[in-house]
């Protein structure tokens, strides 16, 4: 787990590696152990690594072989590399290191970028063939892992973030306004290849590129999976052991592919209890767990260590346990904004780096729970959605998602952001792709390879790597997820959603956690908005720099100030934070670059 970045350049220059390291710079948190640049004709890489797999300098980045004359920058983890090593081997290939990162070295060199197929973990990586002058660029097929990039017509520039990509200078700072659409109606999510920054980008999941000196780009999606029965019928017996087999050979993955210990995030839900209890189940002993709890809202507790502490219990875990009061939770909120690459609604991100920051005191690598109630049908709103029968598949999906319908949209923002239905037009492209045999089919596959990928993921790998934390996610392992889309909606969504993990779950953790209602990651003080923590959004609404962009409504602003915790989304969001979110990320990333 790492931070990456690069030049290629178009016009005949040498590439400024004092950029480069001002870029690297920005990485810095994400790969605090070793850091390290390398250039070669057009062409200059960055790297800040996080040592989790052969902790030696010899898997040090950026890796060269001069023998293949190839150049790598990685950040990831490959689960599948010591079987690829081995293949590798018995093709002739000799390795210097012990880890993953020479492996894709060699696998690039064998199959070309049909390498990717063969990767199994998250990834997002770069690979310069100095004799052909070509970079071949790739992220993994759940987008776990960023990619951000910058064309202008002298060169090609990527990063791991977007804080990174700006530190090269010269990038559009302007607002896209199809990503703002999408920002303040589809819950922050701006589905790659945009960010809400005209002159950033991003790699799409299960896509790669390629990237040549004469400024040639040519982009491919490698992986897609159908969501559709299986030709022979499958029973409820058999999808469970499937499901159940695939979800533990994703967590053991995750556990032994690492010359570190690692631990499990756990919240005291379903998905990442589950998660203690298969680790148990394989065998596995002295597990360490670590959870955080806010301070409680008359409307909402902020802890849910009661949950989690019947866990713990049950597997006498080496477990650590944080709470945070609100007037830290306000202190810290700048650096949390400062660590995401793009602006973030969901009220969990705080959390997740506060208790990021406690958990990488005494561990480099965490499972998370993270997918699961995408996968197999969590959130409330997926019943609702199935249930109905009027309209067409967006208007379905809308009524009970989007933060905004495009009329309220239109009241939020300024005349010069106002334009057509963006995100209305995108989603009905995406539930129109094929092989989705209901409207619950292509709901959740959007929802996995689009919404979760700019959303919870995003937040999750942000947020952990911003104090030098891996996180792994088994709910997202792409054989899982390709399993869990062939299996019946109906099935997935039974007894309010996730019905096989609850299947799965009995017996090896408590009851009441599985048959709790469901929680979220709770922070009441982004949801109810009172006191310090309105005073602060509304300072950032009204100050000189927000007036002078001229980016909201006024009067919209003035109705949310009025009534901060009156507005909520769909989705339970307060949408005075979701404007104060924006403004404020803008402030302390794009502001300060200018």
């Amino acid at each position: 787990m790492c931070g990456l970045c690069g030049e290629l350049r178009f016009d005949g220059q040498m590439p400024d590696m004092g950029m480069i390291q001002r870029m690297t710079a920005r990485l810095e948190k994400r790969g605090p152990d070793h850091g390290g640049c390398y250039s070669d004709g057009p062409l200059g890489l960055g790297h800040r690594r996080l040592s989790i797999i052969d902790l030696t300098e010899h898997a040090h980045q950026p890796m060269t072989d001069q023998e293949l004359g190839l150049a790598l920058v990685f950040n990831g983890a490959i689960y599948n590399y010591p079987q690829l090593r081995e293949e590798l081997k018995t093709k002739g290939y000799h390795f210097f290191s012990d880890g993953d990162t020479e492996v894709i070295l060699k696998a690039y060199h064998a199959w070309g970028e049909r390498c990717v197929e063969r990767l199994h973990g998250m990834f997002a990586f770069a690979i310069w063939d100095q004799r052909s002058e070509t970079l071949f660029a790739a992220r993994d097929r759940l987008g776990i892992k960023p990619f951000y990039y910058n064309q202008q017509q002298s060169c090609f520039r990527f990063a791991s973030n977007v804080q990174a990509i700006l530190a090269g200078g010269g990038v559009d700072t302007s607002i896209d306004a199809v990503a703002l659409h999408h920002q303040f109606t589809l819950h922050a999510v701006i589905p790659a290849p945009r960010t809400i920054l005209n002159g950033v980008r991003k790699l799409q999941p299960g896509h790669c590129m390629t990237v040549k000196a004469d400024g040639s780009v040519r982009t491919r999606r490698y992986w897609q999976f159908p969501a559709t029965r299986p030709e022979q019928p499958v029973s409820e017996d058999e999808w469970l052991e499937h499901i159940h087999e695939a979800l533990r050979e994703a967590v053991r993955k995750r556990n032994d592919i690492a010359d570190v210990p690692v631990g499990v995030l756990l919240s005291g839900g379903l998905d990442s209890s589950l998660l203690v209890g298969l680790l148990a189940e394989i065998g596995k002993s002295d597990i360490r767990t670590f959870s955080i709890g806010f301070e409680d809202h008359p409307d909402e507790k902020g802890s849910e260590f009661e949950y989690s502490d019947q866990v713990v219990e049950r597997y006498a875990t080496n477990h650590r346990k944080f709470h945070i009061p609100n007037s830290e939770v306000l202190k810290r909120l700048p650096e949390a904004v400062d660590a995401m690459a793009e602006p973030m609604f969901g009220q969990d991100a705080v959390a997740f780096y506060l208790l990021s920051e406690q958990v990488s005191k005494e561990i480099k690598v965490v499972q998370s729970g993270q997918g699961a109630d995408e996968v197999f049908g969590g959130y409330f709103w997926y019943p609702r959605m199935m249930s109905e029968t009027d309209g067409t598949p967006v208007e379905r999906f809308a009524r009970h998602y989007f933060d905004r319908d495009h009329e309220e949209y239109l009241h939020t923002v300024s005349a010069a952001y106002r334009g057509e239905d963006y995100t209305s037009q995108r989603v009905a492209e995406l539930l129109a792709e094929p092989d989705a045999d209901t409207f619950m089919d292509a709901v959740l596959r959007m929802d996995v390879t689009t919404l979760i990928v700019d959303d919870p993921v995003k937040r999750v790998d942000n947020m952990t790597m911003a104090w030098g934390l891996e996180a792994r996610v088994p709910f997202l392992d792409h054989e899982l997820v390709e399993l869990a889309a062939r299996c019946p909606p109906e099935f997935k969504l039974r007894e309010g959603g996730k019905y096989p993990l609850k299947a799965i779950a009995r017996g090896l953790i408590p009851d009441s956690v599985i048959d709790r209602p469901k929680g979220y990651f709770p922070m009441p003080a982004l949801k109810y908005v009172r006191g310090d923590f309105l005073d602060f959004m509304r300072d950032i609404l009204n100050s000189q720099a927000c007036l002078n962009r001229d980016l909201y409504s006024r009067a919209y602003v003035d109705m949310l100030l009025a009534a901060p915790e009156m507005h909520h989304t769909r989705l339970q969001g307060s949408k005075l934070w979701h404007l104060a979110l924006l403004e404020f990320w803008l402030q302390r990333n794009v502001d300060d670059q200018s």
